[in-house]
């Protein structure tokens, strides 16, 4: 059986058709050296039909500048390319412009500008800025959309589902529903976005932090097959992990015979000098059975054993969960904030393929060309005025007022330095009717968020840790409004344009009119 190819499917040619077939035109008609900019942005947020986000986080930028340094056209991908044929049996690509790939097909002259992963980011604005020749940069496209989508949306979900557990541990389980070794870049982004460990054991260790689980229903199943009993397999476990005892109690009958089982080996783990740790549920009402078995184990005499929650979570239904145990556990005499701090979650498929909401509508847009000298705006208008892009060569700024609260960011032409300005006029992207000021003394901090990461073949940008990444992230959510971070209808978050940007994002669009 012949070897799948894995480097030409992952390498350069992880690419769509379109943009070979381009960069052929563009090399033709001379415009290889043409320095462009290209900005990656996303439109909305994640909306996951019975709640929608309210901000993003950032995530991907490090896996991915790691691709697109170590790739190029290696011998195999030119002659892959030179076998292609159109349907008349003619070849798709040329000699002179597969050499041409051959001697400059890299990544190598592009210069990337980026938001750092972990800050909170909001539609619109340029997550990611690549300037450099326009075979090169056009032929990036679809890796970077699909290398920082995905991230992006997974470690937005993961945040949501952090804020909605109250910050108590998060442990993601996916890979079993994972999209193929997508899983992979699923549990970083989760990581990112608030999880605090994975089941899956490869990338767990290959980031630098311990995999996480428990046992399955499949090992009280083979006890019980082979005519033992649930307590059996309880004690067999317990006997073998007696520092690290997580009990899955569901497996017959939660309340009648998995967590008095589990009380029972708990009692001699005590016994022998050991902590048990917890109790896993996995079916039924999770609320009710928590508050039950919060109240058993308690009379058992382990108010601490934690107990984990699984089974199709996301941020809705952990939200769900909290709302019913704080409403019905002070009936049982349990204090209900001191029962919420001893939940786990573990959350697998709605997490690894964020449920409800499958993409991230990001996209990369050119934006500018430099020509005689200068670089000249480019812009593309839709009839949907909201995806009519911002262009021209930008910065990017975030307004925090007094509160120190991040208020809006702020989209600027290059050369505008919104940071010394005594007032800030700001513009709605699409809505000539829609603008407001701030002035100086209104604002506590403006900070520009674009970060040089990568010039001419060599990075420029120490990459952070992921507890670095983590810390980012949760700085930005500190100072982002309650508002914004609520699960159902949050609060708009303003992204604006300058005066100048908006005037000559305007001149533009009605050039193209008059042409």
């Amino acid at each position: 059986m012949k070897k799948f190819d894995f480097a030409t499917a992952e390498g350069i040619l992880f690419t769509d058709q379109y943009q070979l077939t381009m960069a052929q035109v563009y090399y033709k008609m001379g415009f290889y050296e043409k320095e462009v900019q290209f900005e990656h942005f996303f439109r909305s947020y994640p909306d996951y039909g019975t709640h929608k986000a309210g901000y993003c986080i950032n995530a991907g930028l490090q896996w991915f500048m790691n691709w697109m340094r170590d790739v190029r056209f290696q011998k195999q991908d030119i002659e892959y390319l030179r076998n292609q044929k159109e349907s008349t049996g003619k070849r798709v690509f040329e000699d002179d412009f597969l050499d041409w790939l051959k001697s400059n097909g890299s990544f190598e002259n592009l210069t990337v500008q980026a938001i750092p992963e972990g800050r909170v980011v909001h539609p619109n604005v340029p997550l990611t800025v690549v300037q450099g020749p326009m075979i090169n940069a056009q032929i990036l496209e679809t890796a970077l959309l699909n290398q920082l989508n995905f991230q992006i949306l997974i470690a937005t979900k993961a945040s949501r589902i952090k804020e909605q557990g109250k910050g108590q541990l998060l442990l993601e389980f996916g890979a079993r529903r994972g999209h193929d070794r997508g899983a992979n870049a699923g549990v970083r982004a989760a990581l990112i976005g608030g999880a605090d460990f994975s089941s899956n054991v490869g990338i767990s260790h290959a980031l630098g932090y311990p995999p996480k689980g428990t046992h399955a229903h499949s090992m009280v199943q083979l006890f019980l097959a082979l005519g033992m009993s649930e307590l059996d397999s309880f004690k067999a476990y317990a006997d073998i992990y007696p520092d690290n005892c997580i009990l899955l109690v569901d497996t017959i009958d939660t309340l009648n015979s998995g967590i008095p089982n589990a009380i029972k080996v708990f009692e001699e783990l005590k016994k022998k000098g050991h902590k048990p740790l917890g109790i896993r549920l996995d079916s039924g009402d999770l609320a009710h059975l928590t508050i039950e078995a919060a109240n058993m184990l308690n009379n058992a005499g382990f108010p601490d054993v934690k107990i984990v929650l699984s089974n199709e979570l996301d941020e809705l239904n952990i939200w769900q969960i909290i709302t019913q145990i704080k409403d019905e556990s002070q009936q049982r005499g349990i204090d209900p904030d001191s029962l919420v701090k001893r939940l786990v979650y573990g959350v697998g498929t709605r997490l690894i393929t964020s449920a409800g909401c499958s993409a991230l509508g990001g996209v990369y847009k050119l934006v500018a060309v430099h020509d005689s000298g200068e670089w000249l705006p480019a812009i593309k208008v839709s009839e949907n005025v909201s995806k009519t892009p911002n262009p021209g060569n930008k910065k990017v700024w975030r307004i925090y007022d007094n509160r120190n609260k991040s208020t809006a960011d702020l989209i600027s032409l290059k050369d505008e330095k919104v940071d010394e300005q005594d007032k800030i006029d700001l513009h709605h992207p699409t809505d000539h009717s829609k603008s407001r000021s701030f002035a100086r003394q209104d604002i506590n901090t403006i900070e520009s968020l674009l970060t040089d990461i990568y010039k001419k073949g060599k990075f420029v940008y120490d990459f952070p840790s992921i507890d670095g990444i983590r810390k980012q992230r949760e700085s930005d959510l500190e100072r982002l409004d309650s508002g914004v971070k609520r699960l159902l209808a949050p609060h708009y978050y303003h992204v604006s344009l300058t005066p100048s940007l908006w005037q000559e994002k305007q001149r533009l669009i009605k050039s193209l009119y008059k042409s």
